[in-house]
């Protein structure tokens, strides 16, 4: 039998443990926890909400194409394959939708090519910044995100320019 399989019952047992030993409330502070997780789930599902629907009509529409023949004279440039063009511009709005992506790339180059590590370092290095903008501003009192998506969206790209280079001296 695998060891890990042992890490989160002991884990459990160890919280029971210490907990007994502190003499806290068990079932206390498990209610307290859920209750504040669930206010916190109701808060921001409006803003989840937003962005996948959002993403997904920018994937499902003419859009998603039009920003590919702007954006790829601009990505020709800076050295990113072209295979990797659809990734680049996903992976901002939506996770599920690069990780569908990257796999259909695996399936498409191979795994071990430089266009795969290329799309590697891509997913890898860079967040939803949609998604992530939806729940930090949800909870924020300062509602002005348009500075901090763009600075997000920067750093995004130039991540990806900058780990495309670096994956040219490992292939």
């Amino acid at each position: 039998m695998n060891i890990l399989s042992y890490v989160l019952p002991i884990f459990v047992i160890l919280i029971l443990v210490i907990s007994l030993i502190k003499k806290v409330e068990i079932y206390k502070v498990f209610s307290y926890g859920v209750t504040s997780a669930l206010k916190l789930i109701f808060a921001i599902f409006p803003a989840i909400l937003a962005v996948l629907l959002i993403s997904e009509l920018f994937e499902q529409s003419e859009l998603y194409s039009y920003f590919l023949k702007v954006f790829s004279p601009i990505l020709k440039c800076f050295g990113i394959p072209k295979e990797v063009y659809k990734l680049l511009i996903l992976k901002p709005f939506s996770g599920s939708g690069s990780l569908a992506l990257l796999d259909e790339i695996f399936s498409r180059y191979g795994a071990s090519g430089y266009v795969a590590l290329c799309a590697c370092c891509i997913f890898g290095s860079s967040e939803t910044v949609f998604y992530i903008s939806a729940l930090y501003y949800s909870k924020c009192k300062n509602k002005k995100a348009t500075k901090g998506i763009i600075i997000s969206l920067i750093a995004t790209f130039i991540s990806s320019v900058f780990a495309c280079f670096i994956c040219r001296f490992f292939v």
